[in-house]
């Protein structure tokens, strides 16, 4: 409905549609927040967007006829436009920034969208990650690399966990500071109490995860979130599904995580790629959208395809637990605390509490 924002239907045809995409999640994202879209022009609003593959740009200049460009092709198809037009659009005056850091680009968007409220230059913001599908190279270049599950199932965590499949989506969440929120009468859904991003710098491999790194990254969080290792009742982990990445990943939440932790009260970790697969550019957002469903419906979801736990990982010395059926997490005397951790294969790490 591209009349509906304004957008010509000759320059609806030359944008990439995860552009589409962005422009009607943020409507729902808005009027979710009980926020009039129309009453936000002029006001500081920011845009943080991940977004890290191109395809439909691909699409658009694989022939070589030049008649095929016209004076639309540029904004259609460049990243930095995902976040202006949503900025122009909707008349916002905050930062708009694009994240690529591949797998963690909407987590990492989060991440720099808090940081530009607690700074001032923002009064709210839209965050979070786009990523669809629409050509083969993808698919190829990752099978190629053993990346990819044969039978389309990421079975994160699971003995057979051998690659993912690859998911398409958008998930944007709209951020407030707390004492704005409350002052405007807002629903607040969940907080974010803290949030980090680091490096795996010089690892195995240039695409291989850092064991350490990722610990790093968990403390640095919860510092920032001014929360103890023996709060976090679940996290939602970045959970691939691979052989190589998920000893290390659980490795690293047990190491920190099991920090002052008592005897009889593990962690439950899962991860939203076991639903609909790993939505690359969008995983991060996705995992965030789940735990603070999970906080909303007292109720962690269950993890699927998950038959025998992976023998790489040593569960019995580990405080964590990964639940296979819908387990109660109740509001009570104690605030719940869930992380969220989203890792790419670049080397950027985040995780958000």
């Amino acid at each position: 409905d591209a009349a509906f924002f304004g957008i010509s239907t000759r320059a609806a045809v030359g944008m990439d549609p995860q552009q589409r995409l962005l422009h009607e999640v943020a409507q729902e994202a808005l009027e979710d927040a009980g926020i009039a879209p129309s009453s936000v022009f002029g006001r500081r609003g920011s845009v943080f967007v991940g977004l890290s593959t191109f395809d439909y740009s691909r699409l658009l200049f694989r022939g070589d006829d030049p008649a095929a460009i016209d004076a639309t092709t540029g904004t259609g198809t460049s990243p930095s436009v995902a976040a202006g037009r949503l900025a122009y659009v909707f008349g916002l005056k905050g930062p708009a920034v694009v994240v690529d850091t591949a797998c963690s680009s909407s987590l990492v968007a989060v991440h720099l969208a808090a940081a530009s409220l607690a700074a001032g230059e923002s009064d709210f913001a839209l965050a979070g990650g786009v990523n669809l599908v629409l050509a083969p190279e993808g698919h190829v270049q990752f099978s190629r690399a053993r990346m990819l599950a044969p039978d389309g199932r990421c079975k994160t965590f699971d003995a057979a966990g051998d690659g993912y499949v690859r998911a398409e989506g958008c998930g944007l969440v709209v951020l407030k500071r707390l004492s704005d929120a409350r002052a405007d009468g807002d629903r607040i859904l969940a907080l974010v109490l803290g949030s980090a991003v680091n490096q795996d710098g010089r690892s195995g491999g240039l695409t291989a995860p850092n064991g350490p790194s990722q610990e790093d990254v968990l403390a640095r969080a919860l510092e920032a979130a001014g929360a103890e290792p023996a709060e976090v009742g679940y996290v939602e982990a970045h959970g691939t599904g691979t052989a190589l990445g998920d000893p290390i990943e659980v490795r690293a939440l047990g190491a920190v995580l099991g920090r002052g932790r008592p005897q009889g009260r593990p962690v439950a970790i899962g991860s939203v790629k076991t639903n609909f697969g790993h939505a690359e550019a969008a995983a991060g957002v996705a995992g965030l959208v789940k735990a603070v469903l999970a906080l909303v419906h007292e109720e962690i979801p269950p993890h699927l395809h998950l038959s025998a736990l992976n023998p790489h990982v040593p569960w019995d010395e580990l405080p964590i637990v990964v639940p296979s059926s819908r387990t109660p997490w109740p509001r009570g005397n104690v605030r719940r605390v869930a992380g969220v951790s989203s890792f790419g294969f670049s080397g950027t790490n985040a995780h958000v509490v």
